[in-house]
């Protein structure tokens, strides 16, 4: 069964708000109301929220070509990173948005000993603000809410701002996500079955017992996917060298956590000289390996990522990036809070009246300071979790994305997973004509952060039945879809500007605009794919103590990232720069050949058939699977 992990979630809401005052403007509106949350009553005056003001940056205008221009392999600057004090002094708000953002907040009451910068200048915080100041302040409502399982959350349905402060102001925080308890007391629990904002892309298929037979002439690779199978699929015959140098890092959100002895069971069966190894924990806001609860729902996924991410990069250490608490769990901004401390949302955190998540005083809780900037991002950084477009607004979605830019532009590949619902979103829904997923929707559901322009997405692929590990694969179409499609927040970028518009003009798609953005001008998804098996053909994977089947996109993101880990390694043994955002480099025509297209199979969903994969860039497997050989070839030809 599909593990649902569950985080801390933050709203403020108003079903229903008469016109916003004189002078003042629509800000963020709630993309959707949340699944399971029921609105109790107004919050009370005197709560004190933890107002935070993201401003808005400099240069973002830029931030693609930038962005571009040391990831490009024909920029001159190609390989030249950033140092994060640069990416701070690049994007750092203006003086004229600093002092515009503090007059207002001034003139509506808030005393000047009352408001503090971050370092990056990226947020204002309020000391001290109740809610009938932020309501008044926003022109909102805020209200609680409540859950089955016991768990409550504040927010509004929207805010405002005055006109001439609209340009000044990125978004606000908590106000329309649920991301602070209105109870920090309370223990949140964890309803395994209950449908979440965010979801693992892996699925269970069998259990095999704690033996299994080891595949030693790749005729199983149809029914069982092993480390030997995605060597001989993707062409790996590489040995790190450089790997005091290197850095490979795996988020997991907790609960999600993986097992020593999982581990240690795996490597004795397939990479022996891994025995007894372990990744090296990064604790995030309290992140922990927790071993109490034990299944395929709290260990599955950690456990495939690191057997799989470890087993390729052998000897390579691996970052786990164990993300938040026990009580609250982790989303995507606590990990990119611990790796760009500019992002933080003010400094460390370690002001619990003011910080909405951590330090957690609830029993249980991690009662430190935010992880803020604890680690240097990663050269290659792995993730296998998503949520749906429509469930965030387009500010939060933004600003997030341009933080991919920014460790981009430090150097770093991200990789996430893209789905496994096809064209749909995580369960299968489907949005309505408002753009709301509906179980009884039909237009495509497109992911997030999957359909950031500044990280690399991967899909999904399968050995078909009968085929051998020498045969082309096609689309995972059995009983997960790769997901892949068009976004309604994200302009194209123009590195897949040509690949894209050749798709639609020679193999249009039989939709309507009703359906998908065939404007042609969105980024569209995956950019590449890998192995993530079907039903009968599963990873082979040690959960719990035994050895299980399991499937999904999950598979294909930490197999990719470990094939650009073993490239940067051979980079940097060469005196080179890891390759960073790889997207402005495959999408050319150098890399045509580095890639084993994926020409059939489909990604139904929504009541359709879904894209169908064809010769060339498709939304349903990107540009195709990697071939390592022809790609470390290519990138170390380059500066």
């Amino acid at each position: 069964m599909l593990r649902l992990v569950t985080f801390a979630l933050l709203a403020c809401s108003s079903l229903a708000r008469p016109s916003p005052r004189a002078g003042y403007v629509l800000h963020e509106k709630r993309a959707q109301e949340p699944s399971g949350w029921t609105r109790e009553r107004r919050l009370e005056p005197d709560y004190v929220l933890p107002l935070r003001i993201g401003l808005t940056q400099s240069n973002l205008h830029r931030i693609e070509e930038m962005l571009l221009d040391v990831s490009h392999p024909e920029s001159p600057n190609y390989g030249k990173h950033y140092k994060p004090e640069q990416i701070v002094d690049t994007f750092a708000p203006s003086d004229m948005t600093v002092d515009a953002v503090k007059a207002w907040l001034i003139d509506s009451g808030f005393s000047d000993d009352r408001l503090s910068l971050s370092v990056s200048k990226g947020w204002l915080q309020v000391a001290n603000a109740s809610a009938a100041e932020v309501e008044e302040l926003l022109d909102a409502e805020y209200h609680v809410y409540s859950h089955p399982s016991g768990a409550e959350q504040i927010s509004c349905h929207s805010y405002h701002v005055p006109a001439h402060i609209k340009e000044h102001v990125d978004l606000i925080q908590p106000t329309v996500h649920f991301d602070h308890s209105a109870n920090r007391r309370q223990k949140q629990k964890r309803q395994n079955g209950s449908k979440d904002l965010i979801q693992s892309h892996l699925r269970s298929g069998k259990t095999l017992g704690k033996e299994v037979t080891v595949p030693t002439d790749l005729a199983d690779c149809d029914t069982m996917i092993t480390l030997d199978c995605l060597r001989a699929l993707y062409s790996v015959d590489y040995t790190p060298v450089a790997t005091d140098k290197n850095t490979f890092g795996i988020v997991e959100l907790t609960p999600q956590a993986f097992l020593q002895g999982d581990l240690d069971l795996f490597f004795g069966n397939f990479s022996p000289s891994q025995v007894g190894v372990s990744p090296v924990l990064v604790s995030i806001d309290g992140g922990v390996a927790q071993t109490t609860e034990q299944g395929f729902n709290e260990n599955g996924e950690s456990d495939l990522d690191l057997q799989y991410g470890m087993g390729l990069t052998n000897p390579q250490p691996v970052l786990l990036l164990q993300d938040g608490d026990l009580v609250e769990g982790g989303s995507f901004n606590n990990w990119l809070d611990a790796v760009d401390g500019s992002f933080c949302t003010f400094d460390g955190g370690d002001n619990k009246e003011f910080d909405g998540i951590y330090p957690d005083t609830r029993r249980g809780g991690f009662d430190k300071p935010e992880s803020c900037g604890i680690i240097a991002p990663p050269n290659v950084i792995s993730v296998s979790y998503g949520t749906d477009e429509a469930s965030v607004t387009l500010a939060y979605a933004t600003r997030q994305c341009n933080e991919y830019a920014k460790i981009g532009m430090m150097g770093s590949t991200v990789l996430y997973s893209s789905g496994d619902d096809g064209v749909a979103g995580n369960g299968g829904e489907c949005l309505s004509t408002s753009n709301r997923a509906s179980a009884n929707g039909k237009k495509f559901n497109p992911g997030f952060p999957v359909d950031c322009p500044f990280l690399t997405a991967v899909g999904a692929t399968q050995i078909d039945p009968g085929n051998t590990v020498d045969d082309p694969e096609g689309a995972c179409e059995q009983v997960i879809f790769s997901g892949g499609g068009f976004s309604n927040f994200f302009a194209m970028p123009s590195y897949q500007a040509d690949a894209v518009t050749s798709f639609l003009t020679n193999h249009p798609p039989p939709f309507t605009s009703a359906q998908f953005n065939n404007s042609g001008k969105v980024r569209a998804f995956p950019d590449v794919s890998a192995n993530g098996t079907y039903y009968s053909a599963n990873y082979v994977v040690a959960v719990a103590g035994e050895f299980e089947l399991v499937f999904g996109t999950s598979c294909s993101a930490p197999v990719f990232g470990s094939l650009i880990t073993l490239v940067n390694d051979a980079r940097i043994a060469a005196g080179k720069s890891p390759v960073g955002f790889i997207n402005p480099a495959i999408y050319t025509d150098t890399f045509a050949g580095a890639f084993n297209d994926i020409t059939h199979g489909g990604n139904q969903g929504c009541g359709t058939a879904g894209f169908t994969a064809t010769t060339g860039w498709d939304p349903v497997t990107g540009l195709g699977t990697p071939n390592l050989t022809s790609l470390m070839d290519i990138w170390l030809s380059l500066p």
